[in-house]
């Protein structure tokens, strides 16, 4: 699955920059990614075909901590990724989620999309690749079910309080993930089966299942997983 979704990376990399100056690209956190930043990194069949001083770096969403923090999805994809290769500091564009106002730290990135993307709403950034996940419970980025940010439809980037964590969660919105040219999920673990099977296989509830909230409709949509969170779908 790592592979297939490096495959992808790749060349989407390639076709973009034959007509674009930089290509834009957004991550994910979680385990899941874990193994394709590392092939990303270090496996010269992926690493040496990607123009590292052309990508700049953007996150889907953030835990509300500290960038060294266990559990930042910036440290994550700086152990694995970042600082294994060598892309300008200046093309990686953190959450600055130590503030302590989450809000704030939201604010700031939405600022950040804007200066970099030289737009303000009503207008939207288009990403060019954007790498998500899915949760046991149907979550995308940190979109999670009943929460507020599922219903925001103006803000780029909001600060999204997650009941059941007792903490605020910094993510991007779906009018921004549906506005991806390209949108990858990667799923794996049996703990997922339940939630993808009813991301496919019922009646569209993006309240309940988030992750079916994102259907880009002038992008491309793209499905991987491994057998274990596929083992109960029935197509």
């Amino acid at each position: 699955m790592s592979r297939s979704a490096a495959d992808v990376i790749v060349s989407l990399i390639s076709e973009t920059l034959k007509t674009a100056p930089l290509f834009t690209l957004v991550l994910t956190g979680g385990e899941t990614p874990k193994t394709l930043y590392s092939l990303l990194a270090g496996d010269d069949t992926f690493s040496g075909q990607i123009p590292w001083k052309r990508l700049h770096i953007f996150w889907g969403d953030e835990r509300h901590v500290p960038p060294d923090h266990p559990e930042s999805n910036f440290a994550m994809a700086r152990e694995t990724l970042l600082a294994r290769v060598p892309i300008p500091a200046g093309n990686i564009h953190r959450i600055e989620a130590e503030f302590p106002d989450a809000h704030r730290a939201a604010r700031a990135y939405e600022k950040e999309l804007q200066n970099f993307f030289g737009i303000r709403s009503p207008e939207v950034p288009r990403f060019d690749c954007i790498l998500l996940g899915m949760g046991s419970d149907g979550h995308t980025a940190s979109l999670f079910p009943g929460t507020a940010a599922l219903n925001e439809q103006q803000r780029w980037v909001t600060a999204n309080w997650v009941e059941n964590l007792r903490s605020h969660r910094i993510t991007l919105t779906f009018p921004v993930l549906d506005n991806g040219a390209q949108v990858v999920f990667m799923v794996s673990g049996a703990e997922k089966a339940d939630a993808l099977r009813a991301v496919f296989e019922t009646p569209r509830q993006p309240d309940r299942y988030p992750a079916q909230g994102v259907c880009p409709p002038a992008g491309k949509l793209l499905w991987l997983t491994d057998q274990a969170a596929a083992r109960l779908l029935s197509r």
